[in-house]
C-alpha cells in the first residue's frame, strides 16, 4: 500500500499506512495508522479516532494481511486510540499499551523495550514520555524504522500540555532517540504528517527548536521586575506564528515555564494575588485585582481535552 504522502519517505517492505479521515491544525492531514506484516498476520499501530469507516478500512486491510495480532498504542490521546475499541471488536485483536491509565482499555501493558513479535519481525516498546507520560514509540528492528506516534510529526513541531506532558521529560526522549539512531540512518513514521528519512536532523531540529524557545522564554521574562501572564508571553515569543494558533502555544510556553520553575530560573505569582499592571512600577499605576486578572485568562486550544492545567493563569516572573 502506497503512503498517501507525495514527498514521504518510502515504507519499509511489509508495513502499509492508512490516513484517519480527522484532518485539523493540531493533527495535520490526520491520524496515521501502521499496519506492520509479518508472515502470520499483521500488528496495527495506532486505531486512531472513533470513526467507523477508518476502522472497517483498518480491519480489512488487516484481514487481507492474515489478521491482526495486536493494536499497538503510542499513547492514549484519542486521536490515536479512540477508536482501539470498536477495532479490537472488528479483529479480535488485544489492544497494548503502556499503561492502563493513560489507555484505559488496554488488554494488557509493554514495558519499555518490551518486544512484540510478528513472525520473525521485532518490534521493540520505547518509553518515551513528554508529549505525554504514557508515550510508547516503537522501533521495527530489521528495518530502522522508528513508529514515532507524537514525539514528532513529519512537519511542524508538537505540543507539550502539562500535567501529562512535561518539556525535561521530552527532551530527555528525544535524545534517546538521537542515540539510538548514532551512526545509522533510520526511518521515522510518525503519527501525523509523511515519514522522514532524515532521521538526525529531525531529531537535532527538535532540540535545538525548544532550546530557542527556552532562550526566548528567558528574554520574554526580562529581569524580574514585573510578573508576565502566560498571554502575555506567549505574545512576545511566537511572534513567528499567526496568533489564532496563540492558544495551542500556551501549552508548551506552560512547559517552559515549569522546566524554568523546577530549575529555580522562575517562579510564579498565584492567580488570587494582585498582579501589578504593565508599567506600574514606573507610573504608580495600581494593582491589577484577581477578578481583572481572571478576566485574562489564558485562551486554550485543548482545555476540553486536557483540562486547564495549574500555572496557566498564574503570573510568571524571572527568578
Amino acid at each position: 500500500m502506497s503512503s498517501p504522502y507525495t514527498q514521504a519517505a518510502p515504507l519499509p517492505a511489509g508495513v502499509s499506512l492508512l490516513l484517519a479521515p480527522n484532518p485539523s491544525p493540531m493533527t495535520l492531514q490526520g491520524t496515521n495508522t501502521y499496519l506492520v506484516s509479518g508472515g502470520d498476520g499483521c500488528v496495527v499501530i495506532d486505531p486512531g479516532p472513533a470513526i467507523s469507516a477508518h476502522q472497517a478500512a483498518v480491519a480489512e486491510a488487516a484481514r487481507m494481511l492474515g489478521g491482526a495480532r495486536a493494536l499497538l498504542i503510542t499513547h492514549g490521546h484519542p486521536d490515536h486510540v479512540a477508536g482501539a475499541a470498536a477495532l479490537r471488536e472488528l479483529t479480535g485483536a488485544p489492544i497494548w499499551a503502556w499503561s492502563r491509565e493513560g489507555s484505559p482499555l488496554a488488554d494488557a501493558t509493554l514495558a519499555d523495550g518490551a518486544v512484540v513479535s510478528v513472525g520473525e519481525r521485532r518490534l521493540r516498546a520505547l518509553h518515551t514520555p513528554g508529549h505525554r507520560y504514557d508515550h510508547l514509540c516503537y522501533l521495527l528492528e530489521d528495518a530502522g524504522a522508528i513508529f514515532a506516534g507524537d514525539l514528532v510529526a513529519g512537519a511542524g513541531t508538537v505540543v507539550i500540555a502539562p500535567p501529562e506532558g512535561d518539556l525535561s521529560d521530552y527532551l530527555a526522549s528525544l535524545r534517546r532517540l538521537l542515540a539510538l539512531s548514532s551512526g545509522e540512518r533510520r526511518l521515522v513514521a510518525p503519527g501525523h504528517g509523511p515519514t522522514r528519512a532524515d532521521t538526525r536532523e529531525l531529531l537535532e531540529g527538535y532540540i535545538a527548536h525548544r532550546e530557542q524557545r527556552e532562550r526566548q522564554l528567558i528574554a520574554a521574562l526580562g529581569d524580574g521586575a514585573r510578573a508576565w501572564s502566560v498571554a502575555e508571553l506567549v505574545a512576545r515569543i511566537y511572534t513567528d506564528v499567526a496568533p489564532e494558533l496563540w492558544p495551542v502555544a500556551a501549552y508548551s510556553t506552560l512547559a517552559g515555564l515549569l522546566k524554568l520553575e523546577r530549575a529555580g530560573l522562575a517562579h510564579r505569582e498565584p492567580a488570587n494575588e494582585p498582579a501589578m499592571a504593565p508599567g506600574a512600577e514606573e507610573s504608580g499605576q495600581r494593582a491589577v485585582s484577581p477578578a481583572e486578572t481572571a478576566a485574562e485568562r489564558t485562551p486554550l486550544a485543548l482545555e476540553g481535552v486536557v483540562g486547564r492545567p495549574d500555572g496557566i493563569d498564574a503570573r510568571w516572573r524571572r527568578a
